[in-house]
């Protein structure tokens, strides 16, 4: 039976960490804690649980979550944000897994919470997420902020029953700030991997990602809450390639654009 080692980063967790951790305790057989600088009580929840907790400097989305990873003492690893815990159905399904582990990498559902509603439609949901892998035979990749763990070449693939729940966003005015600072970020990201954005997609993006979400993936069906999940992620579209053309016109690569101004990027 492979023992499995919960990796969590965190940064001012304290509202969801306990539900959290509270979530491993019979999956886990470590529980490792990169935490950021949290000037919280992120660090004391953690310790009470027993976590391993190390602190280090916020370099990136995936680059902190592939150092946390390599920070673990067993090689199954289970990868969660400190807002996220696990359903008793999932719970379950992973127990199942650690009788018999018989893939590289394990997928399984995530369930939004947008304003205090479970969200099952509007391009959140189902949301798979590869967190389950065995980490000799896996990586985090993607682009800042949007990091994606992902399988080696020729390993193969499982899907576990239940959802991870995800305390997303508690408002919009909460939500709106993340969408300014990722857009901000994911802007830079752009620029340096993919060049200067085409006009056009400053406004054809964030159209036909509202369509796409409201009318294709079912978004009405969640109601006032869905319209406002589409338009919010249609916005972020806009701010993400509107800054990514302010950014390469500026020309200033270490800052990045927020709201239309250029900042210094947030802390992590």
């Amino acid at each position: 039976m492979p023992r499995i080692s919960a990796v969590i980063i965190t940064y001012n967790e304290e509202k969801y960490i306990g539900l959290c951790l509270e979530s491993l305790k019979e999956v886990a057989d470590e529980i490792v804690v990169v935490d950021s600088g949290s000037t919280d009580r992120t660090r004391e929840i953690c310790e009470q649980y027993g976590c391993r907790v190390i602190l280090h400097d916020f370099e990136g989305y995936r680059e902190q979550k592939n150092w946390a990873m390599a920070q673990a003492k067993y090689n199954h690893i289970l990868s969660l944000d400190g807002d996220e815990l696990l359903s008793a159905e999932l719970k379950n399904s992973i127990l199942n897994v650690k009788e018999k582990w018989d893939k590289d990498g394990y997928f399984f559902n995530r369930l939004n919470n947008y304003f205090g509603k479970w969200i099952r439609h509007s391009g959140v949901y189902p949301d798979r997420k590869l967190r389950l892998v065995d980490r000799r035979k896996a990586f985090w990749s993607g682009m800042n902020p949007h990091d994606v763990l992902k399988l080696k070449k020729g390993t193969t693939k499982g899907y576990l029953r239940g959802d991870l729940l995800h305390f997303a966003h508690e408002s919009e005015e909460e939500l709106l700030q993340k969408i300014r600072k990722f857009a901000g970020i994911s802007a830079r990201e752009n620029i340096k991997n993919k060049g200067k954005p085409l006009w056009y997609l400053v406004y054809l993006s964030p159209l036909w990602r509202f369509v796409w979400n409201y009318f294709f993936r079912l978004g009405f069906f969640d109601g006032k809450t869905g319209f406002r999940i589409c338009y919010y992620n249609a916005f972020h579209s806009y701010l993400k390639y509107r800054d990514s053309r302010r950014l390469s016109t500026h020309n200033v690569q270490p800052e990045t654009l927020i709201g239309g101004k250029i900042k210094k990027e947030f802390p992590a």
